[in-house]
């Protein structure tokens, strides 16, 4: 899993990326219309998928035999920014249940992950505090989807942000990692 991830860092320095990108958009325009937010969400959590599932199909068949988790996080970004785009308008009952969920789900799979990745690294620990949070955020969605995702822009803007930071410093502690022997390309 480690070759997997350190080969492909700079993908997750995008998830990163997307996810700040995300969270900084939602404190910026914070009058933004529920179908403008789940557009948003859905084009984050569209790309979190996609680079995902291209990690997996650049790792080595060692890596990919070891990318289970890396797979399901994937097709969850991807299966929720579909149900984003092709359904806006859906309440902001339902958005707060989808996101919710999809938060803990992908939460979990990483706390799985970085299980698996501290057998690789000595003392890794953002993937774990990561997923952590994510189960953190779609439980108080779930608990409180009647103020809908709308009034929680908020907290949907920094849970982005620090989930994307702490997305960028595992990417960047990876970039370090990678190096000439896993066959890894260096950008």
């Amino acid at each position: 899993m480690l070759g997997l991830l350190a080969r492909n860092w700079w993908l997750l320095a995008i998830r990163g990326l997307a996810a700040v990108v995300f969270g900084l958009l939602c404190f910026f325009w914070p009058g933004l219309t529920l179908v403008v937010l789940i557009t948003f969400f859905g084009a984050y959590a569209l790309i979190d998928g996609i680079s995902l599932i291209v990690a997996l199909v650049r790792g080595d068949a060692l890596a990919r035999r070891s990318g289970w988790t890396v797979a399901i996080m994937g097709i969850l970004g991807i299966a929720a920014g579909l149900i984003a785009f092709f359904w806006p308008g859906l309440t902001a009952l339902t958005i707060a249940i989808v996101v919710g969920s999809w938060a803990i789900i992908l939460g979990g799979v990483q706390i799985v992950a970085a299980v698996r990745l501290r057998r690789e690294i000595e003392g890794e620990f953002w993937m774990g505090l990561a997923g952590v949070l994510a189960i953190i955020f779609g439980l108080y969605l779930l608990v409180l989807p009647g103020e809908g995702l709308v009034s929680l822009l908020w907290l949907v803007g920094a849970w982005s942000v620090v989930y994307g930071i702490f997305t960028l410093v595992l990417a960047w502690r990876l970039r370090g990692l990678a190096s000439p022997a896993m066959g890894a390309i260096r950008a």
